[in-house]
């Protein structure tokens, strides 16, 4: 009984490491990319459409890293 009840823990641990850790690179990293193009506009208010297409752009890419680590983390608490 004790090895089914450390076996749930160490699966639900796992997964909140998982989209623990999986969370905070695409945050700093959505964060980094809204300053950078904050600056950018304050720089040069021409080049609006650019920068924001590419800010959408990038902030797609960072988020996608993060719900590859919820998926992760929901494949550990369920299957298994």
């Amino acid at each position: 009984m004790e090895a089914e009840v450390a076996k749930v823990f160490a699966r639900l641990i796992g997964a909140g490491l998982a989209i623990g850790m999986g969370a905070i690179g695409p945050g700093v990293g959505v964060g980094l990319i809204g300053m950078g193009a904050l600056n950018a506009l304050g720089r040069n208010p021409e080049a609006r459409g650019l920068v924001m297409t590419s800010m959408i752009l990038s902030i797609a890419f960072a988020e996608a890293v993060c719900i590859y680590a919820l998926i992760v983390a929901i494949l550990l608490i369920f299957v298994a």
